[in-house]
């Protein structure tokens, strides 16, 4: 899809609470906004069965609804949302220029709010049966598995909270821990109240996920040495997120050994005029709370450096002609 135009004050990479919170802010000050998604508006948040920690719901909010709510509101400002992937960025001539799937673009000034993805385990098996068998998403893709019996991979915050969703729809969950629980108390108590569902194994590996007939039969690991067998119908894998910074290679901007992006006491990156805000950045929380606030954070940094980039242009035309 062609864009109606081609330079922006400011284009956010992303649509994600970071990036939708930004663009609320960047739109309120009439900063001409567009917002490039590749994915699910909402990014993780939007595929998040229920959200207990945001300020402001005391009961609670579900990830879409909260989702919803964000982006109407940065939508009822202005803020244009384009369904399609930045490719690459550089800067030139005090612009930033964007190779994206709709065609070319130059911006003042970026936010980059990609967020995160939920990181693959690279055993075999997996890629084989992905979205066949192997989920990475208990509220996407749980309900097809009414009746049957799961296996769960990994032992945090979001192994559990998502195992314990998956209770609504299996008969029994084996959930599969490398070494400890490492979820907060709070959900581990919850955990407890669901061991009549969910059976923990400690210390196992997973080395393999088997199938037959293009479906899940089982998984493969190891307990104490030996070999171990968990009969499933599908697998759910939550053992973490790996940024999503793919697009940066060959750019300028500086990334950690983890690849997050690094970024000043301002959101700012190495690269004047690109800005970071959310899971993406370097010692984030990753919390949908965090990142909102990051991402208001970010807007009112965005806005400072486009007056001064507005006074830089003013002063350079005064200087080439004269007051």
């Amino acid at each position: 899809m062609e864009l109606d135009k081609k330079s922006y004050d400011l284009v956010i990479v992303g649509a994600g609470p970071a990036a939708l919170s930004a663009a609320i802010y960047t739109c309120r000050e009439d900063i001409d906004t567009l917002l490039f998604e590749k994915g699910a508006i909402g990014g993780l948040m939007g595929v998040t069965d229920w959200v207990d920690n945001y300020p402001g719901f005391a009961k609670g909010v579900a990830g879409l609804e909260l989702t919803d709510a964000m982006r109407a509101q940065a939508e009822r400002f202005g803020a244009k949302i384009e369904l399609g992937e930045v490719q690459s960025l550089k800067k030139e001539d005090n612009l930033i220029k964007l190779s994206t799937t709709s065609g070319q673009i130059t911006a003042k000034a970026i936010l980059i709010a990609t967020g995160s993805e939920y990181r693959k385990i690279g055993v075999p098996g997996e890629m084989d049966y992905y979205a066949r068998g192997v989920h990475y998403c208990a509220t996407c893709d749980g309900a097809f598995y009414r009746d049957k019996r799961l296996v769960v991979v990994g032992g945090g915050n979001s192994a559990v909270q998502e195992g314990i969703f998956l209770t609504r729809f299996a008969t029994h969950i084996d959930m599969l821990v490398r070494s400890t629980i490492k979820a907060s108390d709070v959900l581990q108590k919850e955990l407890e109240n669901h061991k009549d569902k969910i059976t923990v194994h400690l210390g196992v590996t997973t080395d393999e996920i088997v199938g037959q007939d293009k479906h899940v039969t089982k998984v493969i690991g190891t307990q104490d040495g030996q070999k171990v067998e968990f009969p499933t119908d599908g697998v759910f894998v939550f053992v973490g997120l790996d940024p999503n910074t793919n697009f940066l290679d060959g750019s300028d901007v500086e990334l950690d050994e983890r690849r997050f992006i690094k970024s000043d006491t301002r959101l700012m990156t190495n690269v004047p005029g690109v800005f970071v805000a959310g899971d993406v950045r370097s010692g984030a929380t990753l919390q949908i709370a965090s990142a909102a606030g990051e991402g208001a954070t970010a807007a009112l940094m965005i806005r400072e450096y486009l007056e001064n980039h507005a006074k830089m242009s003013t002063d350079a035309v005064a200087t080439l002609y004269g007051d």
